[in-house]
């Protein structure tokens, strides 16, 4: 596979390295949606970040990368039926997981079908597994979210709700576990993200491209240096790529010792009431980004100062549009901010 640029060679877009940190840290969270220009780091960041994780304990030969710790309910139906068999799982490492869904994906090919050579050659009834049973335990990333195909869209959410991938097709029945962190990217301008899967979307960042000449000329400069020579430039940032990694491992570690006050649950509950937010998965999502962002801050509890930093990626995409205000989603949230925690 082909070198990862360093995370923390990444300049700006602090934002959206932020949302994506905290995303690692909670998978439950519910993933990532980074709508904005082209060439300002979207994939990059991912690929980034997934390459900074550590690898991840696997089930040797598993297609599914099934955790051998992990309870019986999460595993594949041959992991179970060997761990209840007596038998002993086999473990590797593997790397982090980032796969990619094309926008000319078949439904077959994203959650998985009918091995037909297997059935043609041998008469056997086989699953051929597809993209989400790869991205189980990683990220999956959709380049143009917006353009993604309606019957695909539906696959997801099952999927993303479920946290499982059930075929049933071919007289295949097949069950196993996909759970990922999804990432979307896209440009607004082709086109809306349909609401049930942007729903889906525990936080939503916008990104730019950067108007300042110092900013771009550091980015120039640093990716020029990076494919001239990949290697000696993942070992200059290696020692700043280890600080974010024992950071997110520590803020893993933490994360249910964090508590949550009631004040800090009723400041929530008033922002989204004030921001009109249908539903209370927004007061969830932002719950829990604020208590992941406090856990890669080092804090033993979510206050207010982290509310207001995860509030307008947590909620900018579950406003209502509102026909008496023009102001963008961004604005409304921050200004809802301020005048609920002051300045």
């Amino acid at each position: 596979m082909p070198a990862a640029f360093p995370f923390s060679a990444i300049v700006a877009q602090d934002e959206m390295k932020l949302a994506i940190l905290i995303a690692a840290t909670d998978q439950s969270i519910g993933g990532v949606l980074v709508f904005g220009d082209r060439g300002t780091g979207k994939s990059t960041a991912i690929r980034a970040l997934a390459a900074l994780l550590p690898p991840m304990r696997v089930v040797e030969r598993c297609p599914y990368n099934c955790d051998p710790e992990a309870p019986e309910a999460a595993l594949c139906d041959a992991c179970r039926d060997t761990r209840l068999n007596g038998g002993k799982l086999k473990v590797r490492k593997a790397p982090v997981p980032v796969v990619d869904l094309p926008l000319g994906a078949t439904e077959d090919r994203v959650i998985g079908a009918l091995d037909l050579e297997s059935a043609l050659t041998r008469g056997e009834k086989r699953f051929e597994p597809g993209l989400l049973a790869r991205a189980h335990r990683g990220f999956l990333y959709i380049d143009e979210a917006n353009l993604l195909e309606d019957h695909l869209v539906d696959a997801l959410l099952d999927v993303a709700a479920s946290g499982e991938n059930v075929v049933e097709r071919e007289g295949l029945s097949v069950r196993h576990p996909a759970r990922f962190v999804l990432v979307g990217s896209g440009n607004p301008e082709e086109g809306e993200l349909r609401p049930q899967l942007l729903d889906r979307f525990g936080l939503s960042v916008e990104v730019s491209t950067p108007q300042d000449l110092k900013s771009r000329m550091q980015v120039v400069r640093l990716r020029d240096e990076f494919e001239r020579d990949p290697a000696a430039f993942i070992e200059k940032h290696k020692r700043k790529d280890g600080k974010i990694r024992r950071q997110i491992l520590k803020a893993k570690d933490t994360l249910d010792q964090v508590e949550v006050p009631d004040a800090t649950l009723e400041r929530a509950s008033q922002l989204c009431m004030k921001l009109g937010t249908d539903g209370l998965r927004g007061e969830l999502t932002l719950i829990r980004a604020a208590r992941a962002y406090a856990a890669l801050e080092g804090d033993e509890s979510v206050e207010d100062k982290h509310l207001k930093h995860v509030a307008p990626p947590a909620l900018r995409h579950r406003l209502r549009r509102n026909v008496l205000d023009d102001a963008g989603s961004t604005t409304r949230v921050n200004r809802a901010v301020e005048e609920l925690f002051g300045a």
